[in-house]
């Protein structure tokens, strides 16, 4: 396959919302897909700015909490992104501290390239401290709650 054709692809992919693309063409077959732990989410929320009637989530459920004060298991961002707590505003939080959580719950959806992806938790327990604020951005690795 020509060269300039996958490149067409990657642009595609780059200006889209899609996470995967396969084509054939005679024998040759050409599979693009975006690198990445986590499924998208598939609604995209708008968070709007602040108003009187738009009051933000809990800034951070442990205040002045960092890693070194936690005892439990710390769960990192898998990407870079921007941080949500909830599926869109003024529904409530995937998880609060004290909520119990199993393999496989959501705690978090974090956007990267206009992409939601939902962080689950890969261990049970309870948040012990939810360490980022909503509507941050996160570094890829940086701890973003622990779980006891």
């Amino acid at each position: 396959m020509d060269i300039r054709k996958i490149k067409k692809l990657i642009e595609l992919m780059e200006e889209s919302d899609l996470t995967e693309i396969e084509v054939r063409e005679g024998d040759d077959t050409v599979r693009i897909s975006r690198a990445g732990h986590h499924a998208p989410f598939v609604m995209t929320p708008q968070f709007p700015a602040a108003s009187p009637d738009h009051v933000p989530s809990v800034v951070m459920e442990s205040p002045m909490v960092s890693v070194e004060d936690t005892h439990g298991e710390v769960i990192r961002a898998p990407m870079v992104g921007t941080f949500y707590r909830a599926p869109s505003p003024g529904s409530p939080s995937f998880v609060d501290v004290g909520s119990r959580v199993k393999v496989g719950d959501i705690l978090c959806i974090i956007e990267s390239m206009k992409m939601m992806n939902e962080v689950k938790a890969e261990v049970a327990g309870v948040v012990e401290a939810v360490l980022v604020r909503n509507e941050d951005a996160v570094e890829f690795d940086q701890p973003i709650f622990t779980l006891t």
